[in-house]
């Protein structure tokens, strides 16, 4: 794998960014719009903004959470696999 100078992986950064630099943002852009703006919209645009930024972050944690199913079937399809071939499971001693 490639690293770049500082020693992260130039494929991670912009995955990272999206992950959490997004809703940071959005969550932050959302406290100072409530503390630079003085009329009554305030509230309304900290809402969205930092609703926005939350939703982001959830949506980013559902879609892991699916891969990392995906990853516990793959795993569970080799061990059958394993077991098909072998007469014995991955984790027990061969009988």
């Amino acid at each position: 794998m490639v690293r770049s100078g500082s020693g992260v992986d130039p494929v991670v950064m912009p995955l990272l960014t999206l992950r959490y630099g997004i809703p940071f943002a959005l969550v932050v852009g959302g406290f100072v719009l409530l503390f630079a703006v003085e009329d009554e919209i305030r509230w309304d645009g900290w809402a969205m903004l930092v609703g926005s930024g939350l939703s982001v972050l959830l949506l980013n944690w559902l879609f892991r959470l699916g891969v990392s199913g995906d990853k516990e079937r793959d795993r569970e399809e080799a061990a059958r696999e394993y077991f098909g071939t072998h007469g014995h499971w991955p984790d027990e001693d061969p009988r």
